[in-house]
């Protein structure tokens, strides 16, 4: 008996996750530059949140056109339930970002880096020309590493910022693990072929990849006030 879709994918993921926790250990080591990355971290996380509910709504879009498709029939409500549940959370880091002294416009008005186009652009691309089932695999690892229960209150502590400026760790926190549980359950119960298995495996290593490379990239940059060769 083959495994399941969710044992697949759990077990590819597995395999890559390492990277991931290791990129985000270093970006949260206790240090004098920790509150610079933090600062960092709400901008990048901003540029990335802003997308969620616009990527499920396309998504969802798709699933509608493709009339007959046994994935994308359960697939679009489940979208469009998702999108509102997420509906908001890019407010939560400018207010993040507002009690840790950075202006909000600091966040909105900031160029993305490659590592951000990259890690949502692929979405993009797979929900046009593959198929929107491609976003369960990003969806599942940025529900599937989400913050530790205490990390809030650490970093609060060991940078001296504001506990009001770690409202989106905490909130992220308690409410993704039961967010994955649901997506578990849909990805059992979609009929969908090796293909379609595929391109979700191939969407959440990538997510993972683009990830990892954007925490090392928040943990290289300099912090104010230091100059860089770059």
């Amino acid at each position: 008996m083959s495994p399941s879709a969710v044992a697949s994918l759990r077990l590819e993921l597995s395999l890559v996750q390492p990277v991931l926790w290791s990129a985000s250990a270093h970006m949260w080591h206790s240090d004098p530059g920790l509150p610079g990355r933090y600062r960092r971290y709400l901008r990048a996380m901003h540029q990335v949140i802003r997308a969620s509910v616009p990527l499920m709504e396309r998504a969802a879009a798709r699933c509608e056109a493709l009339s007959g498709d046994p994935v994308a029939r359960p697939l679009a409500p489940y979208l469009r339930a998702h999108a509102e549940e997420e509906r908001g959370h890019d407010d939560w880091l400018l207010a993040d970002a507002a009690a840790a002294g950075t202006s909000p416009d600091e966040l909105t008005g900031a160029v993305p880096p490659p590592q951000v186009a990259a890690l949502v652009g692929a979405q993009y691309y797979w929900i046009e020309h593959c198929h929107p089932v491609a976003l369960l695999g990003y969806i599942a690892v940025l529900e599937g590493n989400a913050p530790a229960p205490g990390l809030a209150p650490r970093l609060a502590r060991e940078t001296g910022l504001p506990e009001t400026a770690f409202e989106t760790v905490r909130l992220h926190a308690d409410l993704d693990d039961g967010h994955s549980a649901d997506l578990d359950r849909l990805i059992e119960r979609l009929p969908l072929d090796g293909a379609q298995r595929s391109l979700v495996a191939v969407s959440a290593l990538h997510t993972v990849a683009s990830l990892a490379e954007l925490f090392d990239r928040i943990t290289a940059a300099p912090t104010e006030g230091e100059s860089t060769d770059d």
